[in-house]
């Protein structure tokens, strides 16, 4: 081996070591925080923290309204990103020309995928708070979660549609299909497991949020379950938020707060697992009707 071969293979194995100890440091760091997480929220976790309301200044009881209203503001928030991101995707990717109008359509949407999330939070206060009348409620923070998550679902079910052959595309249309029959037919089935991976994804970030819905309607102590979506409600994010930082005797709830913790990352791994399953599922049945 020539000594130029010897150096490029001596660099090429540097490399691989660097990311070989990059991916064990993130591990390692990831491993301390969740047995921290996991190691003082567990003693907490039980069938009376998982099925009560917080009692006496939230020293006590659980976290069940919170658990609640984190399910009622997600739902909303997909019924929002959902239809409106795919449909979008749709559009950019099968029907919109080439030019730039739509390249600054996607530039813009990459950029507010971005956006930190409490500026969302401030535009939600602006639009759905005042604009329209909501006040602070489940609808009003549920909407703003739904803006933050539409990029993140476009730019998802874009690539999705992007993975699909243009074959498939092209050899609809010469059996005399329409576009839409084409798109229905053709090209969403095997776009659907990343579609839905990416919006599965989103909603597990936007499930975790504090600062959009701290400003358009959650509620620092509601010990009872919203009424109606003008309501403010209680949400596992900002309860962990007055918990660890808000609350009069921080050292009497910090357990409640390793046991919030540890029940919202359950929930976004149940969400990110959901994804996961959800995608090869459905790429097991179209590989079956192939």
């Amino acid at each position: 081996m020539t000594r130029k071969g010897i150096s490029k293979y001596t660099r090429e194995k540097a490399a691989f070591s660097i990311l070989r100890i990059s991916l064990f440091l993130v591990l390692l760091i990831l491993g301390i925080i969740l047995y921290d997480i996991a190691s003082k929220g567990l003693g907490v976790i039980s069938w009376e923290f998982l099925t009560q309301p917080p009692r006496a200044g939230m020293t006590a009881g659980g976290i069940f309204p919170a658990m609640v209203g984190t399910f009622y503001v997600t739902v909303l928030a997909a019924l929002l990103a959902v239809p409106l991101g795919i449909a979008t995707a749709i559009y950019l990717n099968e029907y919109a020309q080439k030019g730039s109008l739509t390249r600054l359509i996607r530039i813009s949407l990459r950029n507010l995928a971005g956006v930190p999330s409490i500026v969302f939070g401030l535009f939600g206060v602006a639009l759905f708070v005042q604009k329209f009348g909501w006040g602070a409620s489940l609808l009003a923070a549920g909407m703003t979660l739904g803006l933050l998550t539409l990029p993140v679902t476009v730019t998802a079910a874009e690539e999705a549609l992007k993975t699909v052959p243009r074959s498939y595309r092209e050899g609809g249309l010469a059996l005399g299909a329409t576009r839409w029959q084409m798109i229905s037919t053709l090209v969403l089935p095997p776009a659907i497991p990343g579609m839905l991976t990416g919006v599965i994804l989103g909603l597990a970030r936007a499930a975790g949020e504090t600062a959009p819905i701290l400003f358009t309607g959650a509620a620092f102590f509601l010990p009872f379950l919203p009424g109606s979506p003008f309501s403010q409600f209680m949400a596992l994010p900002y309860h962990l938020f007055v918990l660890a930082t808000q609350h009069h005797d921080i050292s009497t709830v910090r357990p409640l707060a390793y046991g919030t913790a540890l029940v919202l990352l359950v929930l976004v791994f149940l969400l990110n697992l959901g994804a996961i399953v959800l995608r090869y599922r459905f790429r097991g049945h179209l590989q079956k009707g192939r």
